[in-house]
This record gives structure tokens, C-alpha cells and sequence, in this order.
């Protein structure tokens, strides 16, 4: 039984509704009796249930219109559909459109109550609207506790000058997280300037944050101001900034100390205003006592740090996150997705994600891309989970992986003769043997091969 044992049940007919709450009582349910749809719409805006019993037919609202109007707010609210025998179709034409499940009159006590606990179960994953303050940064999706704190502390260092430096691994949102900052800060009406200084050769990286000079070396036809300049009066991010070579670390921190920047070829200097955020997936800690990260720069960067919490550590934002990119991809494919099956969402909190929140987007924007109906079935999300997984596999995994099919390749290609694979690996004897061992690989069996 989840914490949330509170059951919306509709129906026009009083009799029913009363008979209902008796039962669902009895089983430690907290039942909100509503005998309109009208009236369950009103309750639902002030409560969230576990999930909703409904009958099909009733005056006014009838029970497939109040499910569209849930679905449409609450699109992983589990709901239940009462039906009798005459409408049995209209109850699977819902079950395609979203429904959790429907159920025949009269209803069968021991049918309903194993419905409901697979319902309520589900439901402790379900997206939670938010109260008007429970996003306060822009872009921002969450209702983790760990991730309200981290947003408060945001929300008191994003008016201020202060360097921040966030932490945490790839496909956590570290750019999205700074550039709410910058929203958040005075500076929001002036430019946001983001950098991934990994992804740029360090030969060119000092060029493109200071700038250059025409002239200034081959190649160099015209001025360029730089990113440093570009971002003046507002706010830089520098994304992976432990992985900048440790000379430039030496530029960057003058130029933070004089609030000056010289572009390469040039004698003159200019003034920035700046506020600088910084990001890594590294430990900087121990970039600082390894040598390859500047303690200084590190004390300069570091006057506020935030720690954003993998997606696995805030399972309880992974349902509310994929219905947001749910719609969000739907309008941008022009596509009538509306929801997941139950089992579908099941399938998309257990998952690992060890891409984060960047790889959850990549699996919703799959099934959307393929999707045939307006419920995303659970085989989909299984197969886009599958695809992306190999993707963003842990670089431990993938150098064994890779590891594993190159000794297969030399063994094959030297007949298990394990002196020429080694030679052809360029290790000695016995560390080849090591690594045979670990992948548990037999030369004798690719000798018995090759015969």
C-alpha cells in the first residue's frame, strides 16, 4: 500500500457511491465521494487521490469526458472505469486512449481492490502538480525534495555576484541550472553566454574565449572578440571547465583578477563585466591535489557550489520530467501523444539513466518519434530504453566492452597463439594473461577453431 491512499470515486448513482466507499474503506483506503464530474474536476483541484473510480455513464460529465479532463492535468493519475455490460466497448476504446483499466457491474470486491493496489502502486511515481512557487527557477522541472533544496540555494546566490561552480554528471542539466541563474539574476536582460571548453581543441579554446586580432596567426582574417566580450554585462559559462589545460587556467584566472581581457595579436586591453558560472562532471577536488586543476583558480570559481543530483538519485521527478518532455516533443512533431501506459511509466522509474536527464529526453523523443497511438505502450519505452542504454553506457563498461572484442580479434587472428597476441598488443606475456583471465577467454579454444 503506497502513503497516498486517498481514492476519488465518481458516480451519479448515491447508492452505489455509498456502497463503493464501504468497501473501499474497509481495505484502508481513504474513499472522496463526488457525485458528478463536475464535482470530482472541483475536488481535484485542490487534493491529488491515488487514483480515481469512475463510473462511465452518468448525467452531465459522463466518465470518458471527466477522463479527458484528468488526463489533460494529471496525465499519470490512474483512473478506473466502471461499466456495465452495454458499454463494455466504449470502456476499450478508453483502455487504448489512456485509461489504467475498467471494470464490469457488478463490480467484483476482489477484482477492484487487486486493480486499485496496482493502480496506487504506480501512482506513488505519478507527476504531482505544482504548487505555484515549486518551480522557482526558469526551466527547472522537479518536485524532489533534494532538488527544492538545491533550487533554494540557487534562488539566494542567483541576485548576487558571486562565482558559482556546479557539479554533477553529464546529462544532469548544469547548463539549464546556470542559465535559470542568470534569469534569476540582475543580469537577465543581458546575454548568457555558454561555452563547453571539452569540446574545443586547447589550441583554439584561448582564442575563442579572449578573442584575436586580425593577423594575429594564420588563418586569422578578421577580428573577433571573443566569448568573454560577447557575454559582457551578463553572465559566461564555462562547461567542463576541468578539463581546460592547466596554461590557460593561468590566463583565466588573471583576467578574472583584473576584470581585463587582451585578445591574442592585440597590445590593448579591455574592460569586462562578467558574472562567471562555472560546470564539470569531474571532482575538482582532486584535479586540485593531482596538479591539474590551479588551487587558486579553484578558490576564485568556487565561492558557491552546487551539487545537482543524478536522475536515479531523484526517481520521484522521473514521471513529472517525462510527461514534460512528452508535450514538449508532441508540439514539436506535431504529433496527438498524449500520456504512457501505467506500465510504460513503471518501466521509465526503474530504469538506470546513467545518460541522466539528457538520456530520458532521447528516450521519450523516440517514442514519441514512433508512436501509433496516443498512449505510449511500455514495449516502446522498453526498446528506446534498450537502444539508449548502449548509448550512454559508463566509460568503465564500454573500454571493457572494447577490451573484450579486441582479445577476441587477436586470438582469432593468431590462431590462440597467445606470444603473437601479445606481440601484436604490444604488452608482455603475463599481463596479456591477466587481461585473457579477466574477459575469460581460452586460446586453446580459438587453436580448436582454427583447426
Amino acid at each position: 500500500m503506497t502513503a497516498n491512499t486517498r481514492i476519488l470515486i465518481v458516480d451519479d448513482d448515491p447508492d452505489l457511491l455509498r456502497l463503493l466507499a464501504i468497501r473501499l474503506e474497509g481495505s484502508g483506503y481513504q474513499p472522496i465521494p463526488a457525485q458528478s464530474g463536475e464535482k470530482a474536476l472541483a475536488l481535484l483541484a485542490v487534493e491529488r487521490p491515488a487514483a480515481v473510480i469512475t463510473d462511465i455513464r452518468m448525467g452531465g460529465m459522463d466518465g470518458l469526458a471527466l477522463f479527458d479532463a484528468i488526463r489533460s492535468k494529471h496525465p499519470s493519475l490512474p483512473v478506473l472505469i466502471l461499466t456495465a455490460h452495454g458499454t463494455i466497448p466504449d470502456a476499450v476504446d478508453a483502455t487504448r486512449r489512456g485509461v489504467f483499466g475498467y471494470l464490469t457491474k457488478p463490480v467484483d470486491a476482489g477484482e477492484l481492490l487487486r486493480e486499485l493496489a496496482r493502480a496506487t502502486e504506480l501512482s506513488a511515481h505519478a507527476e504531482i502538480e505544482p504548487a505555484s512557487d515549486a518551480t522557482p527557477l526558469a526551466g527547472i522541472v522537479t518536485q524532489s525534495s533534494r532538488m527544492q533544496e538545491l533550487i533554494a540555494k540557487a534562488r539566494l546566490v542567483a541576485p548576487t555576484e558571486a562565482s558559482v561552480l556546479i557539479l554533477g554528471e553529464s546529462g544532469t542539466g548544469k547548463e539549464v541550472l546556470a542559465r535559470a541563474i542568470h534569469e534569476a539574476s540582475m543580469r537577465r536582460s543581458q546575454p548568457f553566454v555558454a561555452i563547453n571548453c571539452a569540446a574545443i581543441p586547447a589550441e583554439l579554446l584561448e582564442s575563442e574565449l579572449f578573442g584575436y586580432t586580425r593577423g594575429a596567426f594564420s588563418g586569422a582574417t578578421r577580428d573577433h572578440a571573443g566569448l568573454f566580450a560577447a557575454a559582457h554585462g551578463g553572465s559566461l559559462l564555462l562547461d567542463e571547465i576541468g578539463d581546460m589545460p592547466i596554461a590557460l587556467q593561468a590566463k583565466l584566472l588573471r583576467v578574472l583578477q583584473e576584470r581585463q581581457v587582451r585578445p591574442l595579436g592585440s597590445t590593448q586591453a579591455r574592460e569586462i563585466d562578467v558574472r562567471l558560472i562555472s560546470a564539470s562532471h569531474r571532482d575538482i577536488d582532486a584535479a586540485v591535489k593531482g596538479g591539474s586543476f590551479r588551487e587558486d583558480l579553484y578558490y576564485r570559481l568556487n565561492v558557491v557550489t552546487l551539487r545537482l543530483p543524478s536522475l536515479a538519485e531523484r526517481r520521484d521527478d522521473i514521471a513529472l520530467l517525462a510527461n514534460h518532455f512528452l508535450r514538449e516533443l508532441s508540439a514539436q512533431y506535431v504529433r496527438q501523444v498524449n500520456g504512457f501506459a501505467p506500465e510504460a511509466t513503471a518501466l521509465l522509474v526503474a530504469a538506470e539513466w546513467p545518460g541522466n536527464l539528457r538520456q530520458l529526453r532521447n528516450v521519450v523523443e523516440q517514442a514519441v518519434a514512433l508512436a501509433t497511438t496516443p498512449i505510449i505502450p511500455a514495449s516502446l519505452v522498453e526498446q528506446a530504453i534498450s537502444q539508449q542504454s548502449r548509448q550512454f553506457t559508463s566509460l568503465e563498461e564500454a573500454r571493457r566492452r572494447f577490451e573484450h572484442e579486441y582479445l577476441v580479434q587477436l586470438l582469432k587472428i593468431t590462431a590462440g597463439n597467445v606470444t603473437k597476441a601479445s606481440q601484436l598488443a604490444r604488452r608482455n606475456r603475463t599481463e596479456f594473461y591477466k587481461l585473457l583471465q579477466r574477459h575469460r577467454q581460452e586460446p586453446a579454444a580459438f587453436k580448436a577453431h582454427a583447426r
